[in-house]
C-alpha cells in the first residue's frame, strides 16, 4: 500500500499517533499534513515545527514546546502508564506514524523511541487502522520492545536523516550541590531512574565511585553511558528504559547493544514493577513545592506547561521498593521567575506528593515518616531560600502547620 492511498482511506478527522520526544519522523509528518485537511496529532512531548494551523487538533498527556502555547492544544491528563490504557478505551489511534530502522530479517526497530508506540500499533491494528514507518539508517537497532515485525507495517516510507542529540547540559552550582546532597544518599546495588537536565547528571555524576549499579527508567541519556564507562554499572543487569536522548557517541553506544533493554511504557512505568527494583532510587523535579510537600510540576498560572509524565509512577513504585527512595530536587529559588519554589501551598493542580525528601541546594527536608508540621518545618529550614523562611513560618502558622 503507498502512503497516499492509506491516507486517503482514513476516516474524517482522523487520531494519528506520531513518535514524539526527540524521535519525530519530520518528514513523514510533514506528508501526513499535506494529504489530510483535518485530523487529530497526537504526539508525546511534542517539537517545536509540529503542524499548527486551522484542521489540526494537537493531542497529549505531555505537552512539549511545540505544543505548549498553541490554541489548537487538546490536553489529556494522565499518568504516562495509563496512556496505552486511554489508546485502547477512549482515544483509539486511525494511524500510527513510527520512526524506525530500515528493516532487517523480517523486523524493523523503534530505536531510540518506544514509549507509548507499541500500545497505539496494537489500538489501531485491532481498528483496522493504518500503521506507517518511515525508515532511517541513522535510527540505531535497539531491542527489547523496540523491535516490529514488518507484518505489522502497512507503508514504508524512506528519509535518512540524523537524529537531534542532546547539547551538553552546564552544570551550575547550586544544581551541582543538589546533585551532591541527592548523591550522597545512593548506596551500591541501587537501581537509579532520572531524567535529562543539569540536576539529574548532577547527581548521576557523583555516583561514578558507586558499583553495582542498575538502571530502570523511563528515558536516560549521557550520565547513565558516563557510568557504564566507569564501571558503575552492573554489567549482568540490562539497562531498562523506555526512549534515550543524548550525544552521537549515545546512539553509536546503543546501536546494537544488546545491554539495552528497550521496553514499552507499560513496564517501565508500572509502579508495580518499579518496586520490584531493589533501592529503586527516583529523582525529579518540580516547579513548586509547599509547607503540605505537595508539588506542582505541571502547571504555570493553571496553564499546562507540561504534564504528569512518570513523575508519580515513579515516585510512588519507589516509596514501595525495599530500601527505595524519591527525592524531588529543585532550585530553592526560581531564576526566570524570580520567587521561592518553597511555597506556603501551591496555588496550581498537584503532581505529586509523599516523596522520601526534598533536595534543594539548601539542604534536605525530610519528608517521609515525618508529621506535617515536621515536614513544614524542615521544608522551611533545609530547603527554602533563607530570605524567605520567616514570611513561610508565619503562613506556615496560619495554615495550623507550625
Amino acid at each position: 500500500m503507498d502512503l497516499a492511498r492509506a491516507l486517503a482511506a482514513l476516516p474524517d478527522d482522523p487520531r494519528v499517533v506520531v513518535t514524539g520526544n526527540h524521535a519525530t519522523p519530520w518528514h513523514t509528518v510533514g506528508l501526513v499534513d499535506a494529504a489530510l485537511d483535518r485530523y487529530r496529532l497526537w504526539v508525546l512531548n511534542g517539537q517545536h515545527g509540529l503542524p499548527d494551523r486551522d484542521g489540526v487538533t494537537l493531542e497529549t498527556s505531555f505537552v512539549g514546546p511545540g505544543q505548549r502555547r498553541s490554541p489548537r492544544l487538546s490536553y489529556y491528563p494522565s499518568r504516562l502508564s495509563m496512556v496505552p490504557t486511554m489508546f485502547g478505551r477512549q482515544l483509539p489511534p486511525d494511524a500510527v506514524v513510527l520512526h524506525t530502522t530500515r528493516p532487517r530479517d523480517g523486523r524493523v526497530s523503534l530505536g531510540a523511541e518506544v514509549n507509548v508506540l507499541p500500545a497505539a500499533l496494537e489500538a489501531a491494528k485491532r481498528r483496522g487502522g493504518v500503521v506507517i514507518a518511515q525508515v532511517n539508517d541513522r535510527m540505531p537497532w535497539t531491542y527489547g520492545d523496540a523491535l516490529v515485525d514488518l507484518d505489522l507495517v502497512d507503508v514504508l516510507v524512506e528519509a535518512d536523516a540524523p537524529l537531534p542529540t542532546a547539547p551538553v547540559t552546564a552544570i551550575d552550582d547550586a544544581s551541582a550541590r543538589i546533585g551532591e546532597l541527592v548523591a550522597g544518599r545512593v548506596g551500591d546495588g541501587s537501581t537509579l531512574q532520572a531524567g535529562i537536565g543539569a540536576v539529574p547528571d548532577a547527581t548521576l555524576q557523583g555516583l561514578r565511585g558507586r558499583s553495582g549499579l542498575r538502571v530502570w527508567t523511563e528515558m536516560f541519556s549521557d550520565s547513565i553511558f558516563a557510568l557504564e564507562k566507569v564501571g558503575a554499572l552492573d554489567r549482568n543487569v540490562p539497562i531498562t528504559a523506555s526512549f534515550l536522548f543524548g550525544s552521537p557517541e549515545l546512539l553509536a553506544w546503543v546501536d546494537g547493544n544488546d545491554r539495552i533493554e528497550m521496553a514499552r511504557t507499560e513496564t517501565t512505568n508500572s509502579p508495580a514493577l518499579i518496586s520490584r527494583n531493589p533501592a529503586m532510587v527516583s529523582v525529579n523535579t518540580a516547579l513548586q513545592v509547599d509547607l503540605f510537600a505537595q508539588a506542582n510540576a505541571s502547571r504555570i498560572n493553571a496553564r499546562i506547561h507540561s504534564g504528569f509524565g512518570g513523575q508519580t509512577d515513579f515516585i510512588v513504585g519507589a516509596m514501595h521498593a525495599a530500601g527505595g527512595q524519591a527525592f524531588i530536587a529543585l532550585r530553592s529559588w526560581h531564576p526566570k521567575a524570580d520567587c521561592s519554589t518553597i511555597v506556603p501551598l501551591v496555588d496550581e493542580p498537584v503532581t505529586s506528593f509523599q516523596m522520601s525528601a526534598v533536595v534543594t541546594e539548601q539542604g534536605i527536608a525530610e519528608i517521609a515518616g515525618n508529621d506535617q508540621r515536621e515536614q513544614a518545618r524542615q521544608l522551611i529550614e533545609n530547603a527554602a531560600h533563607p530570605s524567605v523562611r520567616e514570611e513561610l513560618r508565619e503562613e506556615g502558622v496560619a495554615l495550623g502547620l507550625l
